[in-house]
């Protein structure tokens, strides 16, 4: 057979989606594929189809056919790469991998692996040969002849098995990898393909796009192993061959085999399928009998619409309605409204507070259906940011559950479509610089002393520009053989993929089976199944899914509803809280706001006292305002400048007033920016959206420059100025970091105002339920409790006697509602004893340590984290007694091996045989707080720093309260207990510090210079020393920092903070 010299098919290529085995992206694999000329490439991931939509997006646009396949090993024989040929293989393929990872007992901790598959933490595809074959139809089959061992006639009989089962679509890969014994191989080879009659196929097993991958690809080998490079020479590839050829090298290494060659245009010839050939269909909708989906959605909006608005539905609402129910009628989505109503519907049978958000906002439907909460007759709705003729798009509706019940909505989409009909979408979960770091020192042989001192210098804003740096910092020379490898492999690796993870909602539901359009395994979550494929891969492919989001501030809001109804309120829903209540609003303008939804940050609370929201519609500013896209758009400054009087605001047009006039001129919304489009530049609806997708394409920050002649020259022929239109296009660009839509922010400002609410009108309630919603927002326990006290709430301690698992309201001597510290706040301690001691006080008091630890079946390791934090102080005394007590059971056997020896089996035994009461010392005030720090995370206590205040003082160094009161450009130093970090994406670097001392809290501004200047430890150390120059806006006050540093206790012989924990929240 004449070989056309230039034509070749790649059939067997390993991508980084065989986590840890493949050295290159699908899409480099793709486009080397292109480059080198090959007719097709096959993508075959270890029984994984993770990586083939962002291959078949690259394949189309380079040219390149695809294959779809996958190498699976099945448990009782030889292993195989399988190929689509149809769209009945490419389903059967995807049921087959499903079948393997489903199989009842396959889970992330199977056993029975071998050496190589030690560290391989991912869930396992066990199958059978005779699974295999059951799925055959549409799929072509490669037995990697190489991995056949042993005697030409031991493969023989391999291959025979398989080609018992699959007939002629089994072929023989004939891979070849310059390892010295190439023509060995082709001889061993050809007699086998003579005497079992199975067709060759050239192959290159290909596990990177290029060789300069070989060091990257043995650096995952190693993190796979567990161990060193060095120490696994003999499971490395022995050469760098496993990369892709040119095709001329290809065929001269095949010469020996000239027709296997052409074969591999034969089998891509064959295997026509694409992923374009997938049709996804959403499933039938929950619809009663006898009615048609059309139908019963028209009943339900209007239905919902006179009961939302008193049989009195407004014209606008009305119109809303009918314009909306006509095109989801004319797009078919009918079915998926009527899904996601039925989720909404059974969280509030199940009393599970829920809200709609995102663009579904725009929706009169949605508000009809009680979805979303967004007035359309208070609110301009664009419902083409929702549904599009133009946008061949499906919708996409967020909807917010409380997070600790959010789990029953999620079983509740299994039980009613099934789990072949329904699964959570994937996460791919990549290295970053950090996990980088620590995987390839490790397998580089680094200690693990300087593995750890290197993780911790790194920072998160740290690129990998800055390794070399922090190399140094760590005492490894960035120029030495080890530095230079981790610096480069480092590079490479950053952005791989590690493994696939769940999405934080998104479930998909089909009509048919979703098996056979996504492999589904087992998720790491008990009862939960995630398909192979994450949400981008998705939208590349036209796939709907629900996005059923876990929110901690409804589980709070609901919390508090309940606890304000237990103490003889009045019963509250999201919907009957006060509107435009002025005291909240005053509150709010005070920046008053620490646990308030979204507006408690440092930034939003600086941005309160300016902005003085005095309405709803405000907090939908405020919420949307203080975001990158505004921010970057320079749209800020000019709209509180216009708010304050400073500035003038002056409109083109009408048309443009009446899009921009509720933000004074400033486009602050996506749907605003669409608008604009319309009125001002001539764009159609259609085209509108696609500006707002470019817009909300913020990974891809510059899609949006295409549309920049086009917006400015439509805007100059309508008589606008072409300086006004290029300012409107550089405020648009901004969108391009990330703007909010004004649906979501007024779903959001919903959340904002009845948590405020809450706040002003029962403190100790709100509180109580953020305590029990932790973690979320931006401060930690303490702080909320010191909040509290500041509002006049008193707080009670953890105590056994009286706190359950959550934090309750008692009345306090003062017939006011205090509140109790919920056993939860108990480090070490689980919710399971936390319930069988508010069980066991059902029948009374605790009379001793003894009773205690009798009646609630507790361990000594439960004692002991009860006593360390206090809890037991009402049955022993004081803390240290309540210590000793605990000591007092036998410990659980081999808890205290060392003590056991000898015959020895507890503690007790090493006391004093008297009964003698044994004098402990008293803890001093300071060893108190330190133990509730160390023990709960917050002190009712004094604060730490009041006990080194006069050694602060002495050294000149000022309270919080005193710096906020210095003026502009005074220089001062303060010390703190640093309780949060950030580093926001649009502030190039800068640092955002707020510590806290016994007097209040002072926000630091640390410029980048500044911050990388700090020793690595200081960064993170609890208590943090700042030099600085006070900065002064209106109310709101910072500290510019000039140096910063750990507080140094070194050389003082009084009270010390040692042993104080960090306590941040961190968000850079």
């Amino acid at each position: 057979m004449q070989i056309r010299c230039g034509r070749y098919a790649e059939l067997h290529c390993t991508t980084n989606f065989s986590f840890l085995q493949g050295g290159s992206h699908p899409e480099e694999l793709v486009v080397q594929a292109a480059a080198l000329g090959y007719t097709a490439i096959a993508i075959t991931d270890r029984a994984s189809l993770s990586g083939v939509v962002r291959a078949h997006a690259a394949a189309k646009e380079v040219g390149v056919h695809l294959v779809i396949g996958a190498f699976v090993e099945p448990v009782d024989a030889a292993p195989l790469v399988l190929w689509v040929a149809n769209k009945k293989g490419y389903a059967n393929l995807c049921r087959l991998l499903t079948t393997g990872f489903l199989k009842q007992g396959c889970s992330r901790k199977c056993g029975g692996r071998n050496k190589s598959e030690l560290q391989d933490h991912g869930p396992r595809c066990l199958l059978t040969a005779d699974e295999v074959a059951a799925h055959a139809e549409g799929l072509l089959a490669g037995l990697p002849l190489a991995r056949l061992l042993g005697s030409v006639e031991l493969a023989a009989v391999s291959i025979r098995e398989w080609q018992d089962r699959l007939g002629k679509k089994i072929y023989g890969l004939a891979e070849v990898a310059m390892e010295g014994d190439d023509q060995e191989r082709f001889e061993k080879y050809a007699k086998l393909s003579h005497q079992t009659h199975v067709p060759l196929v050239a192959a290159g097993d290909v596990r990177y796009h290029c060789r300069d991958r070989q060091p990257l690809h043995d650096v995952l080998a190693a993190v796979r192993h567990g161990r060193t490079i060095d120490s696994i020479q003999g499971e490395l590839l022995s050469n760098g061959e496993r990369h892709m050829q040119c095709v001329e090298q290809v065929v001269e290494r095949f010469s020996m085999l000239p027709d296997a060659v052409d074969r591999t245009l034969e089998i891509a010839s064959r295997c026509t399928f694409s992923l374009d050939d997938l049709h996804y269909e959403y499933p039938h909708a929950v619809v009663p009998p006898g009615r048609t989906p059309k139908d019963y959605l028209n009943d339900l909006a209007w239905k919902g619409a006179r009961k939302r608005y008193l049989n009195r539905v407004p014209g606008k609402v009305a119109g809303l309605l009918e314009h909306e129910l006509s095109l989801v009628h004319e797009l078919g989505y009918e079915a998926y409204f009527l899904t996601v109503f039925d989720l909404v519907r059974f969280a509030r049978q199940r009393g599970i507070l829920c809200q709609g958000r995102g663009s579904a906002a725009n929706s009169a439907i949605c508000y009809c259906l009680g979805i979303t909460s967004v007035d359309p007759a208070r609110m301009n709705v664009l419902f083409e940011r929702f549904v599009s003729r133009e946008r061949q798009e499906a919708p996409d509706i967020d909807i917010d559950f409380e997070h600790h019940r959010r789990e029953e909505v999620l079983q509740y989409i299994y039980q009613t479509y099934g789990r072949m009909r329904s699964a959570m979408t994937a996460e791919v979960i990549c290295y970053r610089l950090r996990s980088a770091v620590r995987d390839v020192a490790k397998v580089l042989g680094f200690s693990l002393d300087r593995i750890n001192q290197l993780a911790r210098i790194l920072d998160v804003g740290d690129s990998a520009e800055q390794l070399p740096e922090r190399l140094t910092e760590s005492g490894v020379n960035p120029r030495s053989e080890s530095g230079q490898r981790l610096i480069m492999i480092v590079k490479q690796l950053i952005g791989f993929p590690r493994h696939l993870g769940q999405h934080v909602g998104g479930m998909v539901m089909t009509r048919g089976d979703l098996c056979e359009l996504v492999p589904i395994q087992q998720a790491s979550m008990d009862n939960r199944t995630v398909i192979q494929w994450d949400k981008n891969d998705l939208d590349e492919i036209g796939i709907l899914k629900v996005d059923c989001l876990a929110l901690g501030m409804l589980s709070a809001i609901h919390r508090a509803f309940d606890l304000v109804k237990q103490v003889g309120g009045p019963c509250l829903t999201l919907a009957t809280v006060p509107a435009e209540d002025p005291s909240v609003y005053e509150m709010i303008s005070k920046a008053d706001t620490v646990g308030v939804f979204q507006i408690e940050s440092r930034a939003q609370r600086s941005m309160l006292p300016r902005l003085k929201p005095a309405c709803f519609y405000d907090l939908v500013i405020e919420v949307a305002i203080v975001r990158p896209g505004p921010i970057q758009g320079d749209m800020v400054h000019p709209y509180l400048r216009r708010r304050q009087g400073e500035e003038m605001v002056c409109y083109p047009s009408q048309e443009i007033r009446e899009v921009l006039e509720k933000t004074l001129g400033v486009p602050l919304f996506q749907e605003q920016a669409m608008r604009l489009a319309v009125v001002a530049a001539g764009f159609t609806p259609g085209e509108a959206d696609q500006l707002r997708r470019a817009m909300g394409a913020w990974r891809r920050t510059g899609v949006i420059h295409g549309f920049h002649q086009r917006l400015v020259d439509g805007m100059v022929s309508r008589g606008l100025s072409s300086s006004f239109a290029e300012q409107v296009f550089q405020q648009l660009k901004g969108f391009g970091e990330y703007g909010f839509p004004e649906s979501h922010a007024a779903s959001f400002a919903l959340l904002v105002y009845v948590s405020a609410w809450l706040k002003a009108h029962y403190p100790a309630a709100f509180t109580a339920s953020l305590l029990g919603s932790q973690p979320m927002g931006f401060y930690a326990p303490s702080q909320l409790v010191r909040d509290a006290q500041e509002h006049g709430v008193t707080i009670l301690p953890v105590c056994v006697q009286g706190s359950e698992w959550h934090a309750t309201l008692e009345v306090s001597d003062k017939s006011l509602h205090a509140i109790r510290l919920g056993l939860e706040q108990v480090h070490g301690l689980g919710e399971t004893i936390g319930s069988r001691i508010g069980q066991a006080r059902k029948s009374g008091r605790f009379v001793s340590v003894q009773d205690f630890t009798r009646r609630c079946h507790a361990t000594q390791s439960q004692l002991l984290s009860l006593a360390r934090a206090g809890a037991l102080k009402s049955l022993a005394g004081d803390r240290r007694q309540a210590i000793w007590d605990s000591m007092e059971r036998t410990p659980e056997p081999g808890s205290m091996p060392l003590f056991e020896v000898g015959g020895c089996h507890g503690l007790n035994e090493m006391k004093s045989g008297s009964g003698e009461v044994v004098n402990l010392p008293i803890a001093s005030p300071l060893e108190d707080v330190l133990s509730d720090y160390q023990t709960s995370g917050l002190s009712l206590g004094a604060h730490p720093l009041q006990f080194i205040r006069k050694r602060l003082s002495q050294l000149g160094i000022v309270a919080a309260v005193t710096a906020c009161t210095r003026a502009e450009g005074s220089r001062v130093v303060v010390v703190g207990v640093v309780l949060s970090r950030q580093r926001p994406a649009t502030a190039k670097g800068i640092i955002f510090l707020t510590l806290e001392d016994e007097t209040g809290t002072m926000n630091a501004v640390v410029p980048k210079a500044v911050w990388q200047h700090c020793d690595a430890q200081d960064r993170r150390t609890p208590v943090l020393m700042i030099e600085g120059r006070i900065q002064r806006r209106g109310e709101v006050v910072h500290l510019l920092a000039e140096q910063l540093a750990a507080w140094d206790e070194s050389d003082t012989d009084g009270p010390s903070l040692v042993g104080l924990p960090r306590m941040s929240r961190d968000f850079c």
